[in-house]
């Protein structure tokens, strides 16, 4: 693991702390009966036209980038990503790297049920423990992410199993064959190539062009980071990216509307 991802996964724990409680997979399923039923994450990122779903990530700032648009209300760049044409949304709820909340993803959901159509809402942080899954499904998510690289397998199995019984897909972030390995051994369903190096933070879309193939058919696969253009998008998608997961670039465009359309006439 990268020094930057030791750092933040010692911090989530830190922060998780005061709120962990062993949650059973039957708790989880019970809360999920109560609950409305989410849109599929899953579905959304596989288009009948072939052409890339978009997953457009709502993103305060990054230990990369730093601020990208820090006063941004989640729930209005959410409405400009829906009039877009974004296939999904990934929403960043962590506070100490990236500017997010839980109540964003919330307000968000909550805003999509009362003044539909929704979209379907990825709850992007660093997850480690299944109470954090309660939290996500409770604030209306529809998938949660698996950090392979940050997790030991029984977390991963855990994680894994928690998303199932309430309801939720599962993304899991990858950076190197052996996490394509090891996703696909706990029989991930959607894998994200993250083309960024977080011991570095260097961004490569070589990597997306590597590792993508070694995804096995009926996955779905994502590229993520490293988005900035058409171009961009089609590289990824010819080395088999069935969706793109963007932020900073969609985060900073004057017309997401036109970005969006870019990536999908690759």
């Amino acid at each position: 693991m990268s020094d930057k991802l030791t750092e933040i996964m010692a911090w989530k724990r830190q922060e998780i702390a005061p709120i962990v409680r062993p949650v059973s997979l039957e708790e989880l399923r019970s809360r999920n009966a109560e609950l409305p039923n989410p849109p599929s994450f899953a579905d959304a990122l596989v288009r009948p036209d072939g052409k890339l779903a978009v997953i457009a990530e709502i993103k305060r700032r990054s230990p990369s980038a730093g601020a990208i648009a820090a006063g941004v209300s989640a729930t209005g760049q959410a409405i400009r990503y829906r009039t877009a044409g974004a296939s999904a949304l990934s929403i960043l709820t962590d506070a100490r790297y990236f500017g997010g909340s839980l109540t964003d993803l919330a307000d968000v959901t909550g805003f999509f049920q009362s003044q539909g159509p929704t979209l379907p809402c990825l709850r992007k942080d660093f997850m480690v423990h299944p109470v954090q899954v309660l939290q996500a499904r409770e604030a209306g998510a529809s998938a949660i992410l698996i950090i392979v690289r940050a997790l030991e397998d029984a977390e991963i199995e855990g994680l894994f199993a928690a998303s199932v019984a309430a309801g939720l897909d599962a993304l899991f972030e990858v950076h190197s064959e052996a996490e394509v390995a090891r996703a696909q051994r706990h029989g991930a369903r959607i894998i994200g190539v993250n083309n960024r190096d977080l011991a570095i933070f260097k961004t490569d879309l070589g990597l997306s062009e590597r590792l993508l193939p070694l995804i096995r058919p009926g996955a779905i696969a994502v590229s993520e980071s490293g988005i900035f253009n058409g171009a961009d998008a089609h590289r990824v998608h010819a080395a088999g990216a069935q969706a793109v997961l963007c932020g900073e670039a969609l985060m900073k465009a004057e017309d997401p509307t036109a970005l969006i359309a870019s990536f999908r006439s690759s």
